[in-house]
């Protein structure tokens, strides 16, 4: 095995090369890239080898999910979700649901901790992924950043906060009516607790913001920069943990709560561009996330991520195998600079 280490102040990779001897008895290298994220101090792996691979379900879209057209059974859809959701305490809001155009806010009926909650942004049942208007994805978005927001009033200790999504059951899904999960809790996230204390270190060493840093080095190389929407610069993740993983960044912004509206529609008009992208590839899962902590002390930027998951279809293979689960390194085929050309396509 042979190593070509290169080492950037920044973006760090190793390049090892795995020999073998063909079946037809040629010798031959195979490739792989080593990336360490100068955010997380994570590495990934890129098999380059393994990008032409024959992946079953991923040559066209896979039709709908089997529960697609089953409107009348969906908890979520009207006129049922007046009947068969929760409803906020009086103290978060008079009338137990918070809604704004098509989102409809109301506590998650299984919270994963204190404050939960999910917000639909679509009357549809089925939304395929990139066909979903920007203006629902604000109004969710607004909607979220709401609830957050009367949560820290009624509750200043649940600063750990989180705005996420799971695009049908291959992403964690559990129902494929379209919706955002929402999240405060006065106990941190693995993902809260290691990124703050991370940014903090960066700020306490140069003065300046963890993302900001990044955003300019990013930037400055242009190699992975695919563009802007309003305050947030798309980019794709330099060692990507998922596959074909996007970050947008709003960069000097800590709060989640002091986001603008303007900047939210910004936000959700990427967000569909990503979807498109993932769409193009033959796609149609994926997760987005976004994190804050509410402290005035925080040092932890805004920084959605977006990353493609297995199809939803049969006999699909998962995106996560021994090697991410047991190992922790998450294994990619495509590199970054080439997700980053294929999404400039829908700027």
């Amino acid at each position: 095995m042979a190593k070509n280490r290169v080492v950037d102040d920044w973006f760090a990779m190793e390049t090892v090369r795995a020999r073998l001897l063909e079946p037809s008895g040629e010798s031959v290298e195979r490739t792989i890239q080593i990336r360490k994220s100068p955010v997380s101090g994570r590495t990934s792996r890129i098999a380059f080898s393994r990008i032409n691979e024959t992946e079953a379900g991923t040559d066209r879209l896979p039709p709908p999910p089997p529960d697609a057209g089953q409107k009348e059974r969906c908890p979520f859809c009207r006129p049922q979700v007046l009947e068969r959701t929760p409803r906020l305490i009086p103290e978060i809001h008079q009338d137990g649901r918070i809604s704004r155009g098509q989102s409809l806010l109301f506590p998650n009926l299984f919270p994963y901790g204190a404050w939960s909650a999910l917000s639909l942004f679509d009357e549809r049942h089925y939304v395929e992924i990139g066909t979903a208007s920007e203006k629902s994805y604000a109004d969710c978005l607004i909607n979220c950043a709401d609830y957050l927001k009367r949560i820290k009033r009624h509750d200043p200790s649940a600063v750990y906060m989180a705005i996420t999504q799971n695009h049908l059951p291959s992403a964690g899904g559990s129902l494929v009516h379209p919706h955002l999960q929402v999240q405060a809790d006065a106990v941190a996230s693995n993902h809260h607790r290691f990124l703050a204390q991370r940014a903090l270190a960066h700020r306490q060493a140069t003065g300046r913001g963890l993302f900001e840093t990044y955003v300019q080095r990013e930037t400055a190389m242009g190699e992975r920069v695919i563009g802007r929407t309003g305050p947030w610069t798309w980019v794709a993740a330099f060692a990507p943990e998922g596959f074909f993983e996007v970050w947008a960044i709003c960069p000097g912004k800590s709060s989640l709560l002091a986001v603008e509206e303007d900047a939210w529609h910004h936000l959700a008009a990427g967000m569909i561009r990503i979807q498109k992208l993932y769409r193009s590839l033959y796609r149609n899962g994926y997760n987005f996330g976004l994190l804050s902590v509410e402290r005035e002390d925080s040092a932890l930027e805004i920084r959605a991520v977006m990353v493609v998951r297995s199809n939803y279809a049969p006999w699909v293979r998962s995106d996560h195998t021994g090697f991410e689960v047991m190992l922790g390194d998450m294994a990619t085929f495509t590199a970054p600079e080439e997700t980053a050309r294929l999404a400039r396509k829908f700027w």
